[in-house]
């Protein structure tokens, strides 16, 4: 069972997707696991043949419970997968007992969509004989909201997300030495030519200028490493990868930060259509283990509206968080005179064990230079 968070201490299996027998390779989705985030799409790290199956579907296990046993005596050509970093939570105040499952048979399953599937469980709705409306036929979770004799969905999962991130933050707050600093950046270069590049473009194909917050601090982080990585067993370990957490509300309340992986490569196009994907995915239901469980900094943005400055908690075991502010129109010195500009606060929080306040300066001043020439992200 994958850590998914420092606020995760066990998940229920609800589906393998794979099977005793199965050919996998890295990065295939094997299973389909239940947290207090929804329903996660379980990847697997290494190459081989599933030998056996360890848990049954409808049993809860802790972190770190074995699964599934792998022959690695298939291998393919790519080299191996970093494995994300383990987060060790605090063992679970009760140990319940597993829930008892059918065993699988080889019939044909119906193909459905996490969302959907968990809905269906909320409305006791069973799935077997459904036709749905979305990719071969497989059951989306708009066809499970046009079933008849539809309930309201009760809020306990909400609850208990807002209980897990309460106690994750909690510790965040009493183990890691915060440190803050903030500075006001002048957008009206970045805003000017973010409308004038959206004039080029159809509608559906427009950036949102958060995009470019991203961006430029993937890109900052390159010189300051030392707030790019995990503490991890007492010791600071950078990541080379620039892989961003982007924080995203959940509409049925609840927060969660999935990684959008490589930032710092792709173009702002790319980056604009995997944010898309992001937030239409974690808002359904359908995330994956690695954007889980490996954003090597968090980032959240409130947006062109709101509050004008937010100083986030860490995600243990992260180093750092960036916060931007709304966007508001203030007063701005430029050369000798003063002038009325769009401008966002930016914050950093940030981890005094593996950084300090000259470097954290650096990475601000950084993101503000960045934005200044937004044609070069």
């Amino acid at each position: 069972m994958p850590s998914l968070g420092a606020d995760m201490e066990a998940g229920t299996l609800v589906e393998w997707l794979k099977t005793t027998g199965d050919k996998v390779e890295r990065g295939d989705i094997v299973a389909v696991v239940e947290t207090q985030k929804g329903a996660i799409e379980i990847e697997i790290f290494e190459s081989g043949v599933i030998s056996s199956t360890l848990t049954q579907p409808g049993e809860k296990v802790p972190v770190g419970a074995v699964l599934a046993t792998l022959d690695g005596e298939y291998h393919d050509d790519h080299p191996p997968l970093e494995a994300p970093p383990v987060v060790t939570p605090a063992p679970p105040s009760k140990k319940k007992a597993p829930v008892q499952a059918p065993k699988l048979t080889k019939k044909k399953r119906p193909r459905i969509s996490p969302a959907a599937r968990k809905r269906a469980g909320e409305l006791g709705i069973s799935i077997d004989g459904l036709t749905g409306t979305g990719d071969n036929g497989a059951i989306t979770l708009a066809d499970i909201e046009k079933f008849p004799k539809a309930v309201p969905a009760p809020s306990s999962s909400a609850e208990a997300m807002r209980s897990a991130i309460a106690a994750a933050m909690s510790r965040s707050k009493r183990e890691i030495p915060h440190f803050y600093l903030d500075t006001t950046i002048d957008m009206s270069r970045a805003i000017g030519w973010l409308e004038q590049a959206n004039l080029e473009r159809p509608v559906s194909g427009r950036i949102l200028y958060g995009v470019l917050l991203m961006k430029s601090v993937a890109l900052a982080l390159n010189k300051t490493p030392e707030l790019n990585g995990f503490w991890i067993d007492g010791r600071l370990q950078p990541s080379e990868a620039f892989h961003i957490g982007w924080a995203i509300s959940l509409r049925g309340g609840g927060l969660i930060a999935p990684a959008i992986h490589d930032a710092d490569r792709k173009s702002l196009d790319e980056l604009m259509e995997a944010m898309r994907d992001l937030v239409k995915r974690a808002r359904a239901g359908g995330l994956r283990s690695s954007e889980l469980s490996d954003a090597t900094i968090t980032v959240t943005s409130l947006g062109e509206q709101g509050p004008e400055s937010v100083f986030g908690v860490i995600h243990p075991p992260q180093l750092a968080l960036i916060g931007f502010g709304g966007l508001v129109r203030r007063p701005i010195a430029v050369e000798d005179a003063v002038a009325v500009h769009p401008a966002i606060k930016v914050s950093l929080s940030a981890d005094h064990r593996a950084s300090d306040g000259h470097r954290g300066g650096l990475l601000l001043k950084r993101i503000d230079q960045l934005l200044q020439s937004p044609e070069e992200l």
